[in-house]
């Protein structure tokens, strides 16, 4: 599946990537990106262990879709207080054994830094920074303390959103804000799909709805307040259901809880809501989420109602692309609004235009730039491309 392409430094070195996130979860960030990595080297993404195993070994399967390998750890349960002992040297041999030398170490998760004590050195390292995921229940006591070390390792830092962003300019002098992107023409499906999935098809309308990880994130109590209060509305959620008892959701008989569905589908499903809706908690799991169905929403020609994220307020509730509310009354009412007026055209060309800036692949390409930048520098040769530090540090989205 993969194309080598000798075009610039950044295109030769293969690319591992360290994920808190499975590959076959939802898809978002890490899919994205690393599908386009993809297509110009190989790309290696490394899951956290599964304790199942009655020895330690690695399972690697091929992406069809994307070429992407997925390497995922197997470690007995019985070692699982000693994985940080068991994975440096079960990565260092699976790297040896792909002859993996000159390569880019990419880290999702802090905690991925005590995996890597055997491995090659990499040509460079980046901290891509998609949640504060110290601050997400469970969270693992020696999270901060990885971090840290890795802020030191670091040559790059992305963060998934603005808020992220200011958080961590101070900790490293090159930090750059990649805001959550969008396929808008993979969304844009939405407008001219029939409403066709047939575990939602017979729901009636007006509907309201969501798709992303359903956890700790998740306002349950103004989900089970809005519909209780306005009966004649569906609610339906797309979803895993992550870190939360299944049965503290809340079953009123308008809400209706789908499951988790494929990226594909996601459009079939978009194109039979009448608004999307954000409803997130305002806790510190929120503090400095960017969530990814914003642009997704607009993109499928949805308007939108959400919670007061910092990241949806600005930019999407300062430009009048969203409607924001900060509890049930005013949820409700903003989505009376929404439903009363759909999106006019006019709106909708604003939408759009804003949604030119935040594509995927231009993302990637930004990221890839800089990362071209940093080889280039460690080789000694003359820096070429187009990023700086004023494109990304000024740029549109802070």
């Amino acid at each position: 599946m993969n194309k080598t392409i000798s075009r610039t430094p950044s295109t030769q070195a293969d690319l591992i990537c360290l994920s808190h996130l499975r590959w076959n979860f939802v898809f978002q960030r890490p899919q994205h990106l690393m599908s386009r990595f993809a297509r110009q080297r190989r790309v290696f993404y490394i899951e956290e262990p599964v304790f199942d195993g009655t020895r330690s070994t690695i399972q690697d399967r091929t992406c069809a879709h994307s070429g992407v390998e997925i390497i995922t750890p197997h470690i007995p349960e019985s070692s699982r207080a000693e994985a940080e002992t068991v994975m440096p040297s079960l990565l260092a041999d699976f790297l040896h054994v792909r002859q993996v030398r000159d390569h880019i170490a990419w880290f999702y998760t802090p905690m991925a830094m005590e995996f890597c004590s055997e491995c090659p050195p990499p040509q460079a390292t980046v901290y891509d920074c998609m949640d504060e995921l110290s601050l997400f229940r469970g969270a693992p006591a020696r999270m901060c303390a990885n971090e840290e070390r890795l802020l030191q390792a670091a040559d790059l830092v992305f963060t998934g959103g603005v808020s992220l962003f200011e958080a961590k300019r101070d900790r490293h002098p090159r930090t750059y804000a990649f805001p959550s992107s969008v396929d808008v023409a993979h969304f844009a499906r939405a407008r001219s799909l029939e409403d066709s999935m047939p575990d939602q098809q017979p729901l009636p309308h007006p509907r309201l709805g969501y798709a992303g990880v359903i956890d700790e994130r998740l306002d349950l109590d103004l989900i089970g307040e809005v519909a209780r209060r306005r009966p004649e509305w569906r609610i339906v959620m797309i979803g895993p259901v992550v870190k939360i008892e299944p049965a503290t959701l809340p079953q009123e008989s308008n809400i209706h809880w789908l499951g988790m569905k494929d990226y594909l589908d996601l459009p079939r499903y978009f194109a039979g809501w009448d608004v999307g809706i954000l409803p997130f908690a305002m806790n510190d799991s929120t503090r400095f989420i960017s969530p990814t169905k914003t642009p997704e929403y607009l993109a499928a020609g949805l308007p939108v109602v959400s919670t007061p994220i910092r990241d949806v307020v600005r930019p999407y509730g300062t430009l009048g692309l969203a409607r924001i509310a900060a509890n049930a009354d005013e949820f409700i009412a903003a989505t009376e609004q929404a439903l009363a007026h759909g999106m006019s055209f006019k709106w909708r060309e604003r939408a759009d235009a804003y949604l030119q800036m935040l594509s995927w692949d231009k993302t990637w390409g930004g990221m890839d730039a800089l990362i071209a930048e940093v080889l280039q520098a460690r080789q000694k040769k003359p820096v070429t491309s187009i990023a700086t530090e004023e494109l990304f540090k000024a740029s549109a989205y802070v």
